[in-house]
């Protein structure tokens, strides 16, 4: 029986995610810290604060909290800023000709689509043409892997590790800093790190959560990806079956994490033929785009943010840089770890 991996890429593939998983609280932690950010640098640093980030932080801390605010400010700078500064920082790299093109290739994968392919155009504009297609390929797995790994990475190592890491050095880079103490919001749990009780949403809330989620969603698909809004609603109806059926574990066990309810529940229901509905499941669900999702939950979310500006605006350009580092930790910590591979 052959090895499942048996060849040196096989392996940097492998263990490049833990690069991705801890780069960015490797460069980005005691940066935010010295610049006297405090819980925020929790939420911008344990990761690259992308839609699956955005959740963890959500159910374990709350998006009114500082470390919800801090996992925001990334994934807002991210969006913004994000491409051209990978981009930039990739091909900076790539012409200093010290690592490998696949690793440089495999730190691209930093589980976001629009950043890996900024970062991967940057190298590959440096590389042989024939080379193209292999880099491609090896950014395009480490980017898939990123995304479904990265996943349980983030949720049960890089921020557990990330908050332990705060608590420990923020006492002495703390100090340092001239900035004084970064604004908190009272009630959040803020000054102890401790993660918020989960609050349930009424019956009531939740049937109007759904009914947005599933009118945002049609209409996103409709207007962006010309699904017709019964298709839609076919996809959606099995997706908040899914939700339905998580959120009475949830109630039933209000201790047991969401996130992994959910993302466990998802990913047995998506194997293909493991259950007799399992193709039908992948069928309807598989003409939803996933940016469709996106559109209205980035929407609310920018309406939930709002209140906070204030808060954003104190912290100012320090969040900005402690976003951008934590996205260059993640891609340097992967292709240092792919290099060793070579």
């Amino acid at each position: 029986m052959p090895a499942v991996c048996s060849t040196p890429a096989c392996w940097a593939l492998v263990f490049q995610e833990f690069g991705h998983a801890f780069g960015t609280l490797a460069l980005g932690l005691p940066l935010a810290l010295l610049l006297g950010i405090k819980r925020e640098a929790v939420g911008s640093t344990f990761s690259v604060g992308r839609e699956g980030n955005l959740v963890i932080i959500g159910e374990k801390y709350g998006m009114t909290s500082p470390e919800g605010r801090g996992v925001l400010a990334e994934y807002i700078t991210g969006t913004v800023l994000g491409a051209l500064f990978i981009a930039v920082l990739a091909g900076f790299i790539a012409s200093l000709h010290i690592f490998d093109p696949r690793a440089l290739a495999m730190g691209a994968g930093v589980g976001s689509g629009s950043l890996m392919a900024a970062a991967l155009g940057a190298v590959t504009a440096q590389q042989p043409a024939e080379m193209v297609p292999q880099l491609t390929a090896i950014a395009a797995a480490s980017n898939l892997l990123t995304s479904v790994v990265g996943f349980y990475f983030t949720l049960f190592l890089s921020l557990p590790l990330c908050d332990w890491l705060y608590r420990k050095l923020e006492p002495v880079l703390g100090r340092v800093s001239k900035h004084g103490r970064a604004p908190t919001a009272e009630g959040t749990g803020a000054a102890g790190g401790q993660p918020l009780a989960a609050h349930s949403l009424s019956i009531g809330d939740t049937a109007v959560a759904w009914v947005v989620m599933t009118g945002g969603v049609m209409i996103a698909n409709l207007l962006s990806y010309k699904v017709p809004l019964l298709t839609s609603f076919e996809g959606v109806v099995v997706v908040l079956l899914v939700v339905a059926v998580v959120e009475a574990f949830k109630r039933l066990l209000p201790r047991l994490p969401l996130v992994l309810v959910l993302s466990v529940v998802a990913t047995v229901v998506g194997v293909p033929g493991l259950f007799p509905f399992s193709d039908a499941v992948l069928a309807l669900t598989g003409k939803l785009n996933f940016m469709a999702f996106t559109t209205p939950v980035l929407a609310l979310a920018g309406f939930s943010v709002a209140k906070d500006l204030p808060l954003f605006r104190q912290l100012g350009w320090r969040i900005v840089l402690v976003s951008l580092t934590a996205t260059a930790g993640t891609f340097l910590g992967a292709t240092l770890i792919a290099q060793l591979f070579h």
